[in-house]
């Protein structure tokens, strides 16, 4: 399985897991274009990955808006010349329940989660197509299937990737693989975002939540990573239209 040479767009690439993810592709070999919001960060990582000698550049994006997703592509050619793969990994989240929702949750989690999504598949696909193949990873969540408490429109945004997963695939078969990777408990910002308010320690919960999980220990960045990078990669090529559960045999668990 090799990943070398490949151009790969990672977005969201600089927190969590689209930073283990654009460390990872650059360390094998990979010419990563790093997109995100965060310019700082984007800008320290490209440097960073490129002091070690590896292929790494950033653009800054949203991918919320579509000219500035027209504009990643953009770039993304004129550093390149095609695109490979994208790893399309933004996402926001909000809590709260249905009730509790207002329509800036809503245009905040829709509008990076499903609209990014839909914008950059608009303005890539076409790109993938021309050059008669690639590859397009969306990360989705756990959050698909489960109904986590007070995270009513975060798991509806999930789900809809699912469904666009598969919709994605088939209006394109032949050119565009579309696969998705599911992530679970994973140690990032966003999961401590998401523990604030819990009165226990940050490191007691995690440990207890630890304990639960069938592999006994919170997934890790890379670990996402990892399952991408074999996803993107030409030994996977049979693999379409579905989405890889990394969530250590949580959703294995009955309910006792």
């Amino acid at each position: 399985m090799s990943i070398a040479d490949k151009v790969i767009i990672v977005t969201g690439g600089t927190s969590g897991i689209g930073d283990g993810c654009s460390r990872y592709f650059a360390e094998q070999g990979a010419r990563v274009v790093i997109a995100s919001n965060q310019a700082e960060a984007g800008t320290a990582l490209a440097a960073d990955l490129k002091g070690q000698g590896h292929d790494a550049d950033f653009v800054e994006v949203d991918v919320s808006s579509e000219e500035s997703v027209e504009a990643l592509v953009e770039r993304a050619l004129e550093l390149h010349g095609r695109i490979d793969a994208l790893v399309s990994n933004a996402g926001v989240w909000r809590q709260g329940k249905v009730t509790d929702f207002t329509v800036a949750d809503w245009n905040a989690v829709m509008g990076v989660n499903v609209m990014g999504n839909l914008w950059l598949a608009k303005h890539i696909v076409p790109v993938m197509e021309g050059q008669g193949q690639g590859v397009i990873c969306i990360t989705t969540s756990v959050a698909a299937f489960v109904g986590f408490p007070a995270h009513a429109v975060y798991c509806a945004s999930k789900a809809a990737l699912e469904a666009l997963i598969r919709c994605l695939a088939t209006d394109h078969a032949g050119k565009v693989r579309v696969v998705g990777v599911c992530p679970g408990t994973i140690d990032t910002p966003m999961l401590a975002a998401s523990a604030a308010g819990w009165t226990q320690p940050l490191e007691e919960l995690y440990a207890d939540v630890a304990r639960r999980i069938p592999v006994r220990r919170l997934g890790q960045p890379v670990d996402v990573a990892k399952a991408i990078a074999f996803l993107i990669s030409d030994d996977a090529s049979y693999i379409d239209a579905v989405s890889l559960i990394l969530d250590g045999g949580t959703l294995a668990l009955p309910p006792w």
